[in-house]
Protein backbone atom coordinates (compact mmCIF):
# COMPACT_ATOMS: atom_id res chain seq x y z
CA UNK A 1 0.00 0.00 0.00
CA UNK A 2 1.36 3.41 -1.18
CA UNK A 3 -0.33 6.33 1.11
CA UNK A 4 0.17 9.69 -0.66
CA UNK A 5 1.50 12.51 1.77
CA UNK A 6 -1.43 15.06 0.34
CA UNK A 7 -3.96 12.27 2.04
CA UNK A 8 -2.23 12.04 5.23
CA UNK A 9 -1.79 16.04 5.04
CA UNK A 10 -5.66 16.04 4.34
CA UNK A 11 -6.74 13.68 7.14
CA UNK A 12 -4.44 15.73 9.57
CA UNK A 13 -5.65 18.76 9.06
CA UNK A 14 -9.92 17.61 9.42
CA UNK A 15 -9.01 16.07 12.81
CA UNK A 16 -7.28 19.49 13.94
CA UNK A 17 -10.16 21.43 12.49
CA UNK A 18 -13.40 18.96 13.31
CA UNK A 19 -14.23 20.24 9.94
CA UNK A 20 -13.91 19.98 5.89
CA UNK A 21 -14.47 23.46 5.74
CA UNK A 22 -12.00 24.21 8.12
CA UNK A 23 -9.37 21.74 6.72
CA UNK A 24 -9.68 23.76 3.31
CA UNK A 25 -9.24 26.99 4.66
CA UNK A 26 -6.07 25.70 6.37
CA UNK A 27 -4.22 23.88 3.32
CA UNK A 28 -5.65 26.41 0.72
CA UNK A 29 -7.21 23.87 -1.17
CA UNK A 30 -11.48 23.27 -1.94
CA UNK A 31 -13.98 20.95 0.14
CA UNK A 32 -14.21 18.92 -2.91
CA UNK A 33 -10.54 18.40 -2.70
CA UNK A 34 -10.84 16.99 0.97
CA UNK A 35 -13.42 14.81 0.74
CA UNK A 36 -11.50 12.98 -2.39
CA UNK A 37 -8.72 12.91 -0.52
CA UNK A 38 -10.57 11.42 2.41
CA UNK A 39 -12.09 9.01 0.48
CA UNK A 40 -9.30 7.80 -1.46
CA UNK A 41 -7.33 7.31 2.14
CA UNK A 42 -10.39 5.31 3.28
CA UNK A 43 -10.49 3.13 0.49
CA UNK A 44 -6.78 1.93 0.14
CA UNK A 45 -6.93 1.64 4.09
CA UNK A 46 -10.04 0.04 4.01
CA UNK A 47 -10.27 1.81 7.45
CA UNK A 48 -13.72 3.97 8.15
CA UNK A 49 -11.99 7.46 9.40
CA UNK A 50 -14.35 9.66 10.71
CA UNK A 51 -18.45 9.94 12.44
CA UNK A 52 -19.91 12.98 11.57
CA UNK A 53 -22.22 14.62 14.53
CA UNK A 54 -23.83 18.08 14.49
CA UNK A 55 -22.13 19.25 11.29
CA UNK A 56 -18.53 18.20 12.98
CA UNK A 57 -16.33 15.01 11.87
CA UNK A 58 -15.11 12.88 14.85
CA UNK A 59 -12.46 10.17 14.61
CA UNK A 60 -12.52 6.60 15.07
CA UNK A 61 -10.25 5.25 17.17
CA UNK A 62 -8.35 4.05 14.33
CA UNK A 63 -8.57 7.71 13.32
CA UNK A 64 -7.21 8.74 16.47
CA UNK A 65 -4.48 5.95 16.26
CA UNK A 66 -3.27 7.00 12.88
CA UNK A 67 -3.11 10.71 13.79
CA UNK A 68 -0.47 10.35 16.17
CA UNK A 69 1.53 8.18 14.25
CA UNK A 70 1.50 11.13 11.52
CA UNK A 71 1.36 14.09 13.26
CA UNK A 72 4.96 14.24 14.27
CA UNK A 73 5.84 13.77 10.08
CA UNK A 74 2.96 16.36 8.86
CA UNK A 75 4.20 19.26 11.70
CA UNK A 76 7.58 18.27 10.47
CA UNK A 77 6.83 19.09 6.93
CA UNK A 78 5.12 21.97 7.80
CA UNK A 79 8.24 23.06 9.58
CA UNK A 80 10.50 22.55 6.75
CA UNK A 81 7.76 24.78 4.52
CA UNK A 82 8.25 27.64 6.76
CA UNK A 83 12.02 27.64 7.21
CA UNK A 84 12.39 28.03 3.65
CA UNK A 85 9.59 30.47 3.62
CA UNK A 86 11.63 32.39 6.44
CA UNK A 87 14.87 31.88 4.24
CA UNK A 88 13.02 33.50 1.33
CA UNK A 89 12.11 36.66 3.21
CA UNK A 90 15.39 36.78 5.03
CA UNK A 91 13.60 36.62 8.25
CA UNK A 92 15.10 37.65 11.30
CA UNK A 93 15.24 34.75 13.72
CA UNK A 94 12.32 32.16 14.12
CA UNK A 95 10.79 31.30 17.94
CA UNK A 96 10.06 27.97 18.15
CA UNK A 97 8.23 27.52 21.22
CA UNK A 98 6.20 24.85 22.46
CA UNK A 99 4.22 24.02 26.30
CA UNK A 100 1.79 22.25 28.28
CA UNK A 101 -1.78 23.36 27.97
CA UNK A 102 -2.27 25.32 31.37
CA UNK A 103 0.83 27.41 30.34
CA UNK A 104 -0.81 28.31 27.18
CA UNK A 105 -3.83 30.50 27.75
CA UNK A 106 -2.40 32.94 29.28
CA UNK A 107 1.58 33.12 30.51
CA UNK A 108 3.03 32.02 27.26
CA UNK A 109 1.16 34.31 24.99
CA UNK A 110 2.03 37.25 26.88
CA UNK A 111 5.52 36.30 27.32
CA UNK A 112 6.21 35.73 24.00
CA UNK A 113 4.33 38.99 23.11
CA UNK A 114 6.67 40.96 25.40
CA UNK A 115 9.64 39.43 24.27
CA UNK A 116 8.48 39.97 20.34
CA UNK A 117 8.26 44.08 21.03
CA UNK A 118 11.99 44.52 20.68
CA UNK A 119 11.94 41.99 17.56
CA UNK A 120 9.28 42.90 15.06
CA UNK A 121 10.67 40.97 12.48
CA UNK A 122 10.97 38.00 14.47
CA UNK A 123 8.79 34.69 13.06
CA UNK A 124 7.05 32.67 15.81
CA UNK A 125 6.10 29.60 16.05
CA UNK A 126 3.89 28.21 19.37
CA UNK A 127 1.70 25.24 20.19
CA UNK A 128 0.75 23.91 22.87
CA UNK A 129 -0.09 20.08 23.67
CA UNK A 130 0.65 17.02 25.77
CA UNK A 131 3.78 16.83 27.63
CA UNK A 132 5.13 14.08 26.51
CA UNK A 133 4.75 14.83 22.84
CA UNK A 134 6.32 18.24 23.89
CA UNK A 135 9.13 16.36 24.59
CA UNK A 136 9.30 14.48 21.57
CA UNK A 137 8.97 17.91 19.45
CA UNK A 138 11.74 19.67 21.44
CA UNK A 139 13.94 15.74 20.85
CA UNK A 140 13.07 15.91 16.78
CA UNK A 141 13.84 19.19 16.45
CA UNK A 142 10.61 20.43 15.60
CA UNK A 143 10.65 23.21 18.68
CA UNK A 144 13.90 24.39 20.17
CA UNK A 145 12.45 25.24 23.57
CA UNK A 146 9.10 23.52 25.26
CA UNK A 147 7.62 23.30 28.55
CA UNK A 148 6.22 20.63 30.08
CA UNK A 149 5.29 18.12 33.21
CA UNK A 150 7.50 15.73 34.36
CA UNK A 151 8.93 12.73 34.04
CA UNK A 152 11.33 13.28 31.44
CA UNK A 153 11.34 10.75 29.14
CA UNK A 154 14.54 11.38 26.81
CA UNK A 155 17.87 11.49 28.05
CA UNK A 156 18.93 13.67 25.60
CA UNK A 157 16.41 16.64 26.69
CA UNK A 158 18.14 19.37 28.99
CA UNK A 159 15.82 20.05 31.31
CA UNK A 160 15.41 23.36 33.65
CA UNK A 161 13.12 21.95 36.62
CA UNK A 162 10.08 23.97 37.90
CA UNK A 163 8.34 22.80 40.83
CA UNK A 164 4.67 24.92 40.62
CA UNK A 165 1.76 25.54 43.78
CA UNK A 166 -1.19 23.85 43.32
CA UNK A 167 -4.29 25.75 44.62
CA UNK A 168 -8.19 24.71 45.42
CA UNK A 169 -10.29 26.72 42.83
CA UNK A 170 -13.87 26.57 44.03
CA UNK A 171 -17.36 28.71 42.20
CA UNK A 172 -17.37 32.14 44.52
CA UNK A 173 -20.97 31.15 45.97
CA UNK A 174 -19.45 27.83 47.62
CA UNK A 175 -18.84 28.34 52.03
CA UNK A 176 -15.80 27.28 51.95
CA UNK A 177 -14.62 30.06 50.65
CA UNK A 178 -14.48 31.78 53.45
CA UNK A 179 -11.03 29.98 54.52
CA UNK A 180 -7.75 30.86 53.72
CA UNK A 181 -6.62 27.61 53.83
CA UNK A 182 -8.21 24.14 52.93
CA UNK A 183 -7.64 21.02 53.69
CA UNK A 184 -8.73 17.22 53.38
CA UNK A 185 -10.74 17.16 56.25
CA UNK A 186 -13.00 20.40 55.23
CA UNK A 187 -12.98 18.96 51.92
CA UNK A 188 -14.24 15.42 52.78
CA UNK A 189 -18.00 16.71 51.40
CA UNK A 190 -16.98 18.36 48.16
CA UNK A 191 -16.93 16.01 44.88
CA UNK A 192 -13.53 17.42 42.71
CA UNK A 193 -13.10 17.58 39.13
CA UNK A 194 -9.64 15.81 38.34
CA UNK A 195 -7.13 15.16 35.89
CA UNK A 196 -6.86 11.53 34.45
CA UNK A 197 -5.73 8.89 37.35
CA UNK A 198 -2.28 9.04 36.41
CA UNK A 199 -1.58 12.24 36.37
CA UNK A 200 0.85 13.25 39.42
CA UNK A 201 -1.47 16.02 41.21
CA UNK A 202 -4.14 13.69 41.46
CA UNK A 203 -2.51 11.37 42.67
CA UNK A 204 -0.74 12.92 45.12
CA UNK A 205 -4.03 14.66 46.03
CA UNK A 206 -5.68 11.14 46.72
CA UNK A 207 -2.70 10.26 48.84
CA UNK A 208 -3.33 13.48 51.20
CA UNK A 209 -6.82 12.26 51.83
CA UNK A 210 -5.98 9.04 51.99
CA UNK A 211 -3.14 9.88 55.18
CA UNK A 212 -5.54 12.39 56.50
CA UNK A 213 -8.28 9.37 56.24
CA UNK A 214 -10.62 11.64 54.69
CA UNK A 215 -12.74 9.86 51.70
CA UNK A 216 -11.64 11.31 48.51
CA UNK A 217 -15.12 12.25 45.61
CA UNK A 218 -13.91 12.29 42.29
CA UNK A 219 -16.99 13.72 40.45
CA UNK A 220 -15.88 14.72 36.73
CA UNK A 221 -12.62 13.45 34.93
CA UNK A 222 -10.62 15.50 32.18
CA UNK A 223 -8.01 15.61 30.32
CA UNK A 224 -7.03 19.21 30.74
CA UNK A 225 -6.85 21.92 33.30
CA UNK A 226 -8.69 24.64 31.29
CA UNK A 227 -11.68 22.24 31.18
CA UNK A 228 -11.00 21.29 34.71
CA UNK A 229 -11.89 25.17 35.71
CA UNK A 230 -14.82 25.58 33.45
CA UNK A 231 -16.91 22.75 35.65
CA UNK A 232 -15.86 24.59 38.74
CA UNK A 233 -17.53 27.87 37.43
CA UNK A 234 -20.03 25.77 36.88
CA UNK A 235 -20.68 24.78 40.76
CA UNK A 236 -19.71 21.23 39.83
CA UNK A 237 -17.26 20.94 42.32
CA UNK A 238 -13.77 22.12 43.04
CA UNK A 239 -10.24 21.10 41.62
CA UNK A 240 -6.61 21.24 42.25
CA UNK A 241 -5.04 23.78 39.81
CA UNK A 242 -1.42 25.08 38.63
CA UNK A 243 -1.03 29.10 39.21
CA UNK A 244 -0.49 29.02 35.34
CA UNK A 245 -4.30 28.02 34.97
CA UNK A 246 -5.80 30.28 37.82
CA UNK A 247 -3.51 33.44 37.72
CA UNK A 248 -4.16 34.08 34.09
CA UNK A 249 -8.14 33.18 34.09
CA UNK A 250 -9.80 36.84 35.01
CA UNK A 251 -14.05 35.08 35.44
CA UNK A 252 -15.10 36.01 38.62
CA UNK A 253 -16.92 32.82 38.75
CA UNK A 254 -14.43 31.18 40.94
CA UNK A 255 -11.99 32.01 43.77
CA UNK A 256 -8.84 30.08 44.29
CA UNK A 257 -7.42 29.12 48.10
CA UNK A 258 -3.98 27.62 49.32
CA UNK A 259 -4.03 23.39 50.00
CA UNK A 260 -2.49 21.92 53.05
CA UNK A 261 -0.56 19.75 52.64
CA UNK A 262 0.61 21.55 49.84
CA UNK A 263 0.93 20.11 46.34
CA UNK A 264 3.75 21.31 43.73
CA UNK A 265 3.16 20.17 40.15
CA UNK A 266 6.62 19.13 38.95
CA UNK A 267 7.11 21.01 35.44
CA UNK A 268 10.38 21.57 33.24
CA UNK A 269 11.58 24.17 30.48
CA UNK A 270 13.83 21.70 27.64
CA UNK A 271 15.91 22.10 25.25
CA UNK A 272 17.74 19.64 23.53
CA UNK A 273 20.85 18.34 24.95
CA UNK A 274 22.65 17.31 21.42
CA UNK A 275 21.33 20.58 18.67
CA UNK A 276 22.49 23.91 19.65
CA UNK A 277 19.86 26.70 20.49
CA UNK A 278 19.81 29.60 17.56
CA UNK A 279 20.36 32.96 18.86
CA UNK A 280 16.92 34.00 19.14
CA UNK A 281 16.14 30.46 20.63
CA UNK A 282 19.23 31.59 23.53
CA UNK A 283 17.98 34.79 24.18
CA UNK A 284 13.76 33.74 25.17
CA UNK A 285 15.51 31.04 27.05
CA UNK A 286 16.79 33.29 29.69
CA UNK A 287 14.07 35.38 29.25
CA UNK A 288 11.50 32.64 30.11
CA UNK A 289 13.73 31.20 33.14
CA UNK A 290 13.83 34.55 34.47
CA UNK A 291 9.50 35.09 34.05
CA UNK A 292 9.44 31.51 35.86
CA UNK A 293 11.52 32.05 38.58
CA UNK A 294 8.79 32.99 40.98
CA UNK A 295 6.74 30.68 39.90
CA UNK A 296 8.90 27.74 40.94
CA UNK A 297 9.88 27.10 44.78
CA UNK A 298 12.94 25.46 43.69
CA UNK A 299 14.24 28.75 41.77
CA UNK A 300 16.00 27.95 38.59
CA UNK A 301 19.26 26.59 37.75
CA UNK A 302 22.22 28.11 36.91
CA UNK A 303 22.73 30.17 33.98
CA UNK A 304 20.67 28.47 31.62
CA UNK A 305 23.42 30.34 28.33
CA UNK A 306 26.02 27.97 29.40
CA UNK A 307 24.18 24.93 29.71
CA UNK A 308 22.44 25.00 26.41
CA UNK A 309 25.97 25.60 24.45
CA UNK A 310 27.43 22.28 23.13
CA UNK A 311 31.53 21.89 22.32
Amino acid sequence: MRLRFRQLQAFHAVVEAGTVTGAAEALGISQPGISNLLAELERQTGLRLFERLHGRLLPTPEAELLHREIDTVVRGLDHVTQTVVDLQNKQAGQLQVASQHSMSFGFMPKLIAEFARSRPNMNISFQSQYSSKIQEWVLSGLFEIGVCEMPMLYDSLTAYPLHVQTRIALHRDNPLARHDILTPELLCDEPFIVMGPDHITQRRLRDAFERAGVPFKARVHSHLFKNLLSFVKEGMGVSLLDRFGLEFDYDDRFVARDFRPQIMMDMAVITSATRPLSQVGREFLSYLLAALEPYSAAGVPADPARESETP
